[in-house]
């Protein structure tokens, strides 16, 4: 069973720093192989998509994020991370790692980001 598990958010003011943490189980075996992604969510709106990462490390950016936030991968660790830098308020949301395995979309619980000005 795949199980996603993120970590990491918080509470800063703008122009602060995060590093989230999403770590995956029952792909373990097969992790360096995968796409992952980290989505985010505010209330009412529906789940974009932020950045994502190849098996081979390439990375894509959402515009509004670019410059700003990096995604990486611990292949070691079964982990992909996303550092969040220069935030700004609208940055606030419940962000999510996805796995796609099988035809089925995987999802962590979500971690919440929370940019005061």
């Amino acid at each position: 069973q795949v199980q996603l598990v993120e970590s990491g958010g918080g509470s800063v003011q703008t122009g602060g720093s995060l590093r989230l943490s999403c770590t995956a189980s029952g792909i373990a075996d097969r992790f360096r192989f995968y796409t992952l992604a980290w989505y985010r969510q505010t209330p009412g709106h529906l789940r974009d998509v932020v950045a994502t990462i190849t098996g081979g490390g390439g990375t894509v950016y959402t515009g509004a994020v670019k410059d700003r936030f990096t995604v990486s991968r611990d292949n070691a660790k079964n982990t992909i991370y996303l550092q969040l830098t220069s935030l700004k308020p609208e940055d606030t949301a419940v962000y999510y790692c996805n796995v796609k395995h099988l035809g089925h979309d995987y999802w962590g619980q979500g971690t919440q980001v929370t940019v005061s000005s």
